[in-house]
């Protein structure tokens, strides 16, 4: 099974672009690209120094056109050419923070430009985000777990990325990051990343609010490629399920090493990192080292050039005509549509919910709304109580789905 990982912020480079645009059509894709983003993609891709591919209103939509016009170039994924669910199911697909837009393009969920417009709206909301306070983040690696997690609370930051890998990448004030440069914890090493603010944190609250007024508007398809999710690494089987995850991201911990282990326990035996390539490449290699199905290393390929295309096909051709791999989650959670204040029903936990079943209502300031089971299943547990004030995609109770016989 071949894998198929889209980067995130973080990856961009000076003059990333500038090897790509020998390929036909790669200098008017990104100019259309540009258009939908409101931002000149192509000469911050080229030109632009790496104080201007910092800036995160720019930055986001030039990874998510980029990886999407590589993976237009390779054939072989999905993208923009019609595809059904019941052809190519042997490519699975997770994408890295912006890159799970990215992901959503290439599972079908969204058209490539409602991907890239929709990334753009992020970065410039996430922009004006940082913009309050002044924040950012550092990669730790090597770190002990507790001793991590104890130096964290000393210094008012928070674990927003687990990479997997040994790497946590953490965020928050300025000033706790340079502390904990200073003084790391025992072996391990603090790396600053060039980024703008605290993404997957609260800092985010006010972009989060931003994209949730608009998201409504969108139609999404279900995924009709196997699509990982950062939030737990399961499989997202619907559209909407994808649009309320990829709102609740802003704010919330990235857990790509979930991703990774559920690749891991799909039997991948290669994967590609589209560009701008690396990172991901690195962690992937790192965490499945010795695991494929034959005891040895899952091919990793990084595409840093038009000269590993062809590699690349090479890959996609020979994972072609596999069976579907399949993964249903051990769980499902059922998100709050709206901010408000929620109703749980009364339904014990133990109880098996046919989809659609009323699981109560969230009353917000314009309106109530109702909240059901989108899944047969059964009611694990409540996250919520009576009264509690939640925000449009938290969690309100987890379900088991129900295994067909």
């Amino acid at each position: 099974m071949l894998a198929v990982l889209a980067p995130g912020q973080g990856a961009q480079k000076p003059g990333m672009l500038t090897p790509w645009l020998e390929l036909p059509g790669a200098e008017s894709f990104f100019r259309w690209a540009g258009a939908i983003a409101d931002a000149d993609l192509l000469t911050l891709g080229t030109t632009g120094d790496a104080e201007a591919i910092r800036d995160t209103a720019v930055t986001q939509p030039l990874v998510v056109a980029m990886s999407l016009f590589v993976a237009r170039e390779l054939g072989g994924l999905p993208g923009p050419v019609a595809h059904t669910p019941h052809t190519g199911r042997e490519v699975v697909i997770a994408g890295h923070s912006v890159g799970e837009l990215t992901a959503a393009a290439l599972a079908g969920v969204l058209s490539v430009e409602a991907a890239i417009a929709l990334t753009a709206v992020r970065g410039r909301a996430m922009a004006r985000a940082c913009g309050l306070t002044p924040t950012g983040m550092s990669a730790v690696l090597g770190a002990d777990p507790d001793e991590l997690s104890a130096a964290l609370e000393r210094h008012g930051l928070t674990a927003a990325n687990l990479n997997g890998g040994g790497q946590v990448v953490v965020a928050g004030p300025l000033e706790g990051l340079a502390a904990l440069k200073a003084e790391p914890p025992a072996k391990a090493r603090v790396v600053p990343l060039s980024v703008s603010g605290a993404f997957h944190t609260s800092y985010m609250g006010p972009a989060r609010e931003e994209l949730e007024g608009l998201v409504g508007g969108l139609r999404p398809a279900d995924p009709s490629r196997l699509l990982l999710s950062n939030a737990d690494g399961a499989a997202v089987s619907t559209g909407a399920e994808v649009l309320t995850r990829l709102v609740s991201q802003v704010t919330s911990p990235v857990r790509f090493d979930a991703c990774l282990t559920t690749l891991r326990e799909l039997g991948v035996t290669a994967a590609i990192e589209l560009p701008p390539a690396g990172a991901l490449a690195g962690l992937a290699k790192r965490e499945w080292k010795g695991q494929d199905t034959n005891g040895g290393d899952v091919e990793v390929l990084a595409l840093a050039g038009p000269g590993d295309l062809d590699r690349a096909r090479g890959l996609i051709d020979a994972a072609r005509g596999r069976p579907e791999a399949e993964h249903q989650p051990d769980w499902r959670v059922v998100v709050s549509p709206v901010r408000g204040t929620v109703s749980p029903a009364d339904v014990p936990e133990g109880t098996r919910l046919p989809a659609g079943t009323p699981l109560g209502c969230v009353r917000s300031r314009r309106e109530e709304v109702n909240v059901s089971a989108a899944y047969d299943g059964v009611l694990a547990e409540w996250l919520v109580h009576d009264g509690d004030l939640v925000d449009a995609g938290d969690p309100l109770a987890r379900l088991y789905p129900e295994v067909p016989a």
